[in-house]
């Protein structure tokens, strides 16, 4: 599972003094859950989920993932995670194969099991045309399947998303968010960011609002709407994000 308690990251800005990026976020999501975080670009999204993958460190507030704590723990949260980044790119002059080949290597995966999984991802994403062709001849929505399957190439129980369909056509947005929803159904425990609400929608279990670094709102989407009194979850946001944060939550 992932726990997160009052959760801070701050830094400096030349022109606005400190600012705070994340400011005393708190949730949990469980295994088999899938939670994601909506909020408009600069709203900290990606931020809190590269503290609960430890590329960054956080100022204070505790974040529990998989058991270990990122700021004690790193390595062994690493080990238990798959994280997929906006900015993580893939090594142009090699094929999607070689690319999952190489970092099942790193994981200690036996060769003969890694050329399995491989296979079975690619069946699971849909890549079989275009996995043995070098990455720098692939469209986008075919490098982010490539991108999606060297994150949990390792099978690990948590996955962290970071917006995985941006910049996709329908049809890759739909093979990603049907990969996500099997992912769920092993007993996965996922967290990914967004800001397509019909995205949202159709995959998340729980639904955290971030605003300007702040948990404005989170439940489930049924609770959010009759909280908000909003059929839609686009509304929800946006009645949301015009209300006061919420205060720090006890989890």
């Amino acid at each position: 599972m992932i726990q997160v308690q009052d959760l801070c990251k701050s830094y400096h800005d030349k022109k606005r003094g400190t600012v705070n990026a994340v400011d005393r976020i708190s949730f949990v999501c469980q295994p088999g859950e899938i939670y994601g975080l909506l909020g408009p670009n600069g709203a900290g999204k990606t931020t809190t989920l590269r503290l609960l993958s430890t590329v960054l460190t956080p100022d204070s507030g505790m974040a529990i993932v998989a058991g270990h704590d990122v700021a004690r723990q790193p390595s062994l949260v690493r080990a238990n995670i798959g994280f997929l980044s906006g900015d993580t790119g893939l090594y142009r002059r090699l094929t999607g194969r070689e690319i999952l080949r190489y970092f099942g290597s790193l994981y200690g995966i036996e060769k003969g099991l890694l050329n399995r999984r491989v296979q079975e991802l690619s069946n699971i994403l849909s890549m079989e045309d275009f996995i043995d062709a070098r990455t720098d001849k692939l469209s986008t929505g075919q490098k982010q399947r490539i991108s999606i399957a060297r994150t949990v190439v390792h099978d690990p129980p948590v996955l962290i998303l970071d917006e995985p369909t941006a910049g996709l056509d329908i049809i890759a947005s739909r093979a990603i968010m049907e990969f996500i929803l099997q992912a769920r159904s092993t007993g996965k425990t996922i967290i990914f960011s967004t800001h397509v609400m019909s995205e949202a929608e159709r995959l998340c279990d729980q639904i955290g609002i971030i605003h300007q670094g702040r948990m404005w709102a989170h439940g489930t989407q049924a609770d959010l709407r009759r909280l908000y009194q909003c059929d839609d979850l686009e509304s929800v946001f946006v009645r949301a994000v015009n209300l006061e944060p919420l205060p720090s939550l006890r989890v």
